[in-house]
């Protein structure tokens, strides 16, 4: 039985992506109503897991959970692409005319802007979580209320779908990290399939300091599929830079790490894991 730490409620997209990415094992979530506690909880349970939520094809990065990885010192071990989709739903004895609101996380509501502007009359909610909203008016019977959630979620909770797939972009997908206590790296990944990584470091404030780092790992055919830049608090002007690499040959991708980290400063690996 594998312990995954999630943020959110049961039937949100955490609980999809850790289902999904852990496939036939059995799962214990332990749902987490911040991102802080989901470190926290590693912290506390070494020999449990983590699945966060990192970026997003629309709404982008999640700025926050970079530094919280960095600080809690876990080890990303995989990584998991989730195509996101949006329902609304209500409880089951209620249809459209009946509904005056809509309540869902706020990125879930951007994301459903055009389905919102199509229905003026109900006014948009904002809300802590997509399944926690569907969760909530279930349990406490809020009769004109909907939610904006996965069709998961409103099967979950015993909620009536009144339609499916209303965001707006259909290219919509969520990468997760999954996540865990440096001294139970072994029990999640596979060394020999690892083609993928994931660095953190900062720069001299030198002209062309960037472009050396990254004219050496490409000479060393490490491929940059993101560089993500956060300003180092109580440090003007100065970055730290999280990146992440692909790769054919982990010798390869050794000796290029070994190359940039005398141009670099507080260089170090998040992860090494397999690209999904």
């Amino acid at each position: 039985m594998k312990k995954i730490a999630i943020q959110g409620e049961k039937g949100s997209f955490h609980d999809i992506a850790a289902h999904q990415y852990f496939e036939g094992e059995q799962v214990e979530l332990i749902c987490c109503s911040t991102f802080e506690q989901v470190f926290e909880h590693i912290k506390r349970e070494p020999t449990a897991v983590g699945v966060v939520a990192i970026e997003n094809t629309i709404a982008g990065s999640l700025l926050h959970n970079y530094e919280l990885l960095r600080e809690s010192g876990s080890v990303v071990v995989g990584e998991y692409k989730l195509h996101i989709k949006h329902s609304v739903c209500c409880l089951p004895d209620e249809d459209w005319a009946d509904i005056s609101e809509v309540h869902s996380h706020p990125v879930a509501l951007a994301q459903c802007r055009n389905f919102l502007s199509e229905h003026p009359d109900i006014k948009a909610v904002e809300a802590e979580d997509t399944a926690g909203s569907a969760a909530y008016i279930a349990k406490h019977k809020k009769y004109g209320w909907a939610a904006i959630c996965s069709s998961y979620a409103a099967k979950l909770y015993g909620m009536k779908v009144l339609q499916e797939d209303i965001h707006d972009n259909k290219h919509n997908y969520t990468r997760f990290l999954v996540v865990c206590n440096p001294h139970e790296v072994a029990r999640f990944s596979c060394e020999g399939k690892h083609n993928k990584a994931s660095l953190v470091f900062s720069l001299p404030h030198e002209e062309g300091s960037l472009s050396k780092v990254l004219t050496i790992l490409s000479f060393y055919d490490i491929n940059l599929t993101k560089i993500q830049s956060l300003p180092i608090v109580g440090h003007e002007w100065e970055y730290l830079f999280y990146v992440d690499v692909t790769f054919s040959n982990m010798e390869r991708f050794r000796q290029g790490i070994d190359a940039i980290t005398p141009l670099v400063k507080n260089i170090k690996i998040l992860g090494e894991y397999e690209s999904c």
